[in-house]
């Protein structure tokens, strides 16, 4: 029902800079959290940092300071500002949805955006 498109990975040096972009298919504001997620293979999936529709953030240990997460409700698109990047930062990033309604959670994920931070 609810798609998300993202966008923005790649191939970035140590310290460099990235920022992914989630493109979703209707109002985020609809959406009761938006989240960054990122998994690495043989790891189970992290996350990373989320945002309410009321505009209240959170992060994992690992990346606060360097990490932010910004919601754009006229562009239906939430942000990832990757600052500061390290190799342990590597990981497919992954835009997750989720809607609680009538006591029941729904959950809705984007397709994944590579993420290598390398030399």
């Amino acid at each position: 029902q609810v798609q998300l498109v993202e966008s923005g990975g790649g191939l970035v040096q140590p310290g460099g800079s990235l920022r992914l972009s989630c493109a979703a298919s209707q109002s985020i504001f609809s959406i009761n959290t938006m989240a960054w997620y990122r998994q690495t293979p043989g790891k189970e999936r992290e996350l990373v940092a989320s945002v309410t529709s009321r505009s209240t953030t959170n992060y994992a240990d690992s990346v606060k300071g360097r990490f932010t997460i910004s919601r754009d409700n006229a562009k239906n698109t939430v942000y990832l500002q990757m600052n500061s990047l390290k190799s342990d930062d590597t990981a497919v990033y992954y835009c997750k949805g989720i809607i609680n309604a009538f006591g029941m959670v729904h959950d809705y994920w984007g397709q994944g955006t590579q993420v290598t931070v390398s030399s």
